[in-house]
């Protein structure tokens, strides 16, 4: 009886350690006073997927290869409203701190943060999260899917040599 009582222990813990998603942020914080969100579906991102040779660029760098490979995109932007944009960010750490994400890059200036985690392995990413804290707001963006990290780095790369002023998340 012991060891049932604590498999049941074992399986409680873990199921509340990942009890909050990037979903889950969204559904409490979308419909809350003060709250911009945006969702895409993934019937949105399989219609695209049909399109040939989508091309979607911002100046030189080309987004359409790693559009097509997203099942899900949450936005959520908290401005106007200090105290639900903290609990915001306080939940978001909160899922990034759980160990399932890295750090990827981390960009400071004139008091705005931004952090860009990823979840996957060495050639897949499942999820890529952008948390954004400028004073009183704070932008999260979720990204799901399966994206070749290859191609992702690339882009990365490619956004950031194209900035004149050699500034990251600028």
């Amino acid at each position: 009886m012991k060891k049932l009582y604590a498999i049941v222990a074992m399986l409680t813990l873990a199921v509340t350690a990942f009890a909050q998603s990037g979903k889950e942020i969204y559904n409490k914080y979308s419909d809350l006073p003060g709250f911009s969100a945006v969702y895409v579906s993934p019937a949105m991102f399989r219609m695209i997927g049909k399109l040939p040779d989508v091309d979607i660029q911002d100046d030189k760098v080309n987004f359409g290869s790693v559009i097509k490979s997203m099942s899900g995109f949450y936005l959520l932007s908290a401005e106007n409203n200090p105290g639900a944009a903290q609990d915001l960010y306080k939940d978001v750490n909160k899922l990034m701190d759980k160990g399932k994400y890295e750090l990827l890059l981390e960009a400071k200036e004139d008091g705005e943060a931004t952090r860009l985690y990823t979840v996957g392995d060495e050639k897949t990413v499942t999820a890529l999260v952008m948390l954004t804290k400028s004073g009183d707001e704070v932008t999260y963006i979720s990204i799901d899917g399966k994206m070749d990290r290859g191609k992702l780095e690339e882009l990365l790369a490619e956004s950031s040599a194209d900035d004149s002023d050699g500034n990251l998340l600028q």
